[in-house]
């Protein structure tokens, strides 16, 4: 039988996120119902309000979440009724292309449900990265579920954000860049994703981790994560900074964690020669950069973007909870503030502030 639930709603663009009632369907085939215990607040779910990402309006927002499976529907064997999970917006196909070649990280047609959850006057919604999570209950498919039996509830709010941000950083290190040990790492842009990039420096084995930015209590939180030197870019030049910290040759990897022309440039030229860039932070779309050619050609090494940290989530997310559980990944450390379904749109207000690496709405079963 059809449910009907509180939910977080963006109407038109630049609407407010409010709460509106909407209707979960019962799970078709391939499709389950999840109770949402947590769900970070992700500057990409300002990105959907402010249409930078569709017009699909009405959008549910909400997607870095802890949940647990109360409906399954026909064919569900990867999950069932009572499961502690964390949701992923990449359940692979296995048909795809890149599912064919193996390269399953890069799946161009991810499962997400098939039926829409709807207002209560009938109009679809668009679930934000196809899980709309700032939710009492959302609809999602089965792949989109990663069980964590083992959890206590405590650690909900803290695993959850592996659902996209803290996964994203630290799979552009990990996985996109491939950093191994003793090689040097800068990251620019120490937010969420840009301090999840620190941490997976240094569980890579990086000796030398610079953090960039232009608040100095972002390099604070970043050295206190692993930053072995921090800089702060209004008052000093990043590359020379960074080339002065990297023996004059500049850092073997470099994450841009912002996604602008000028920091990406700043990427660029602050790389040592043939070292690799990632781009992680995601870029308005309107944006472009101009880079000489010759420069291109003669720095050698790799220009590359991380896609969700390139990352599979039924392979990285129980490796990443489990150095979690060991204490060797600090993810309570992200969590910065705790809210309520109804405080979003405050806490966009707080995250565009740089008040915070994380706040995180906490629901009740």
């Amino acid at each position: 039988m059809p449910l009907t639930v509180n939910a977080v709603v963006v109407k038109d663009k630049n609407a407010p996120a409010a709460i509106e009632q909407i209707i979960i369907p019962d799970p078709g085939p391939g499709e389950v119902v999840v109770d949402v215990l947590t769900c970070g607040v992700c500057q990409t779910d300002q990105h959907f309000q402010q249409g930078e990402v569709g017009d699909n309006f009405p959008y549910l927002l909400g997607h870095e979440a802890t949940g647990r499976v109360s409906q399954i529907g026909e064919g569900v064997t990867s999950v069932a009724v009572g499961d502690k999970v964390i949701l992923n917006w990449r359940a692979v196909c296995g048909e795809c292309r890149a599912c064919r070649k193996g390269e399953l990280k890069y799946c161009f047609d991810t499962h997400n449900a098939k039926q829409k959850m709807t207002l209560t006057d009938g109009t679809e919604l668009e679930a934000a990265l196809g899980i709309g999570a700032f939710a009492e209950k959302t609809l999602v498919a089965a792949g989109q579920c990663t069980v964590i039996d083992d959890i206590p509830d405590a650690a909900n709010a803290a695993v959850g954000l592996l659902g996209c941000g803290i996964m994203a950083g630290i799979g552009s290190v990990l996985n996109t860049a491939a950093v191994k040990r003793g090689e040097s790492v800068a990251v620019i842009g120490v937010g969420g994703v840009g301090t999840a990039a620190v941490v997976g420096a240094k569980l890579a084995g990086a000796t030398t981790i610079i953090a960039v930015d232009i608040d100095d209590r972002k390099l604070e939180q970043a050295q206190k994560l692993g930053a072995t030197h921090v800089i702060n870019s209004q008052r000093t030049d990043p590359v020379d900074a960074i080339r002065e910290h990297t023996d004059g040759f500049g850092a073997d990897v470099v994450i841009d964690a912002v996604g602008r022309p000028e920091t990406y440039r700043q990427a660029f030229y602050a790389r040592d020669l043939a070292g690799r860039v990632v781009l992680v932070g995601v870029p308005d779309p309107s944006l472009t950069i101009e880079l000489p050619m010759i420069d291109v050609f003669g720095r050698g090494g790799a220009l590359k973007s991380s896609w969700y940290g390139d990352c599979l989530p039924s392979q990285d997310f129980p490796m990443l909870v489990n150095l979690y559980q060991q204490g060797r990944l600090d993810l309570d450390a992200f969590v910065t503030e705790r809210t309520t379904l109804d405080k979003v749109q405050e806490a966009f207000d707080t995250m565009n502030r740089g008040d915070v690496l994380r706040t995180v709405v906490e629901l009740t079963e």
